[in-house]
């Protein structure tokens, strides 16, 4: 298959659908093969919906008629033996991981001295914790092939602080240090690592937050972002879109940089 990234094999996190699924399909259009990976069943906390087994199965499927391949997992980014099993099959069988778009997470609102250790928690581990376990499995392999992109999909709250979201933002602002730190790291083995900073995404996320707190999705992208350009979101191809430029070589001495799509929200 041709394309931008034909040849090239990308690890995404939180891919059945919203984001991670938008950049899925991007990069598979652009002859990448895939490898998917999401919990993709119910969590106490936050409570809504985060995907199923079928939205992996269907990715898978949409891949095949682009005429490329996708490796389907369903696991636990706190899970380091799920994540160890799904990076060493996608290696077996592919060869190698080129891109790695740490994608999953939470977000819910709570004002700092309510929440519950378990919000807390839950919020750090998968959003924070998650990432660092999932890119200490792939850089290795990215450190053997001498190259490699990372990309942590982190906030507009990793960049500015938000009411009602301390534990969101510490999680993001945590990704941002992250990142930042990584870059240095792994800049001598020829590895770049970037942030993705959005606004509110129009994804089932955004609907479930919605449902939550008995608001619109609209009134709830109102309310967290306050964007200048006059839309209340964004969609999940324009974070796929800015995936892509960072993964390719057109970014290629990006390196340790936050790549803001905020809809001029930071300009506030």
């Amino acid at each position: 298959m041709t394309g931008e990234f034909a040849g090239k094999v990308a690890f995404i996190t939180g891919a059945a659908h919203g984001q991670g699924r938008a950049t899925a399909l991007a990069l598979a259009r652009e002859g990448a093969r895939i490898g998917a990976f999401d919990i993709a069943r119910p969590l106490s906390y936050p409570g809504y919906d985060m995907g199923n087994r079928y939205d992996l199965a269907s990715l898978a499927e949409e891949c095949l008629r682009l005429g490329t391949e996708c490796l389907t997992f369903q696991g636990d980014v706190r899970d380091d033996a799920a994540i160890t099993a799904a990076v060493t099959a996608v290696v077996s069988q592919f060869g190698r991981i080129d891109v790695l778009f740490n994608n999953a997470g939470i977000c819910a609102y709570g004002l700092a001295h309510e929440l519950t250790e378990e919000a807390w928690d839950t919020m750090l581990d998968i959003n924070l914790k998650g990432p660092w376990l999932v890119a200490r499995r792939v850089i290795p392999v990215m450190i053997a092939q001498k190259s490699g992109v990372i990309i942590n999909n982190s906030s507009v709250a990793g960049l500015r602080g938000m009411g009602r979201l301390s534990h969101y933002a510490a999680s993001k602002w945590g990704l941002t240090g992250l990142t930042k730190s990584w870059a240095i790291e792994l800049a001598p083995h020829g590895i770049r690592v970037n942030s993705l900073h959005p606004t509110g995404v129009n994804t089932p996320m955004n609907d479930g937050l919605a449902a939550l707190e008995g608001l619109t999705p609209a009134q709830i992208a109102e309310r967290s972002a306050g964007n200048l350009l006059p839309v209340p979101w964004i969609e999940p191809e324009d974070v796929a879109q800015a995936v892509l430029y960072l993964a390719s070589d057109r970014a290629r001495y990006v390196t340790g940089a936050p790549l803001i799509l905020d809809a001029g929200l930071l300009s506030r």
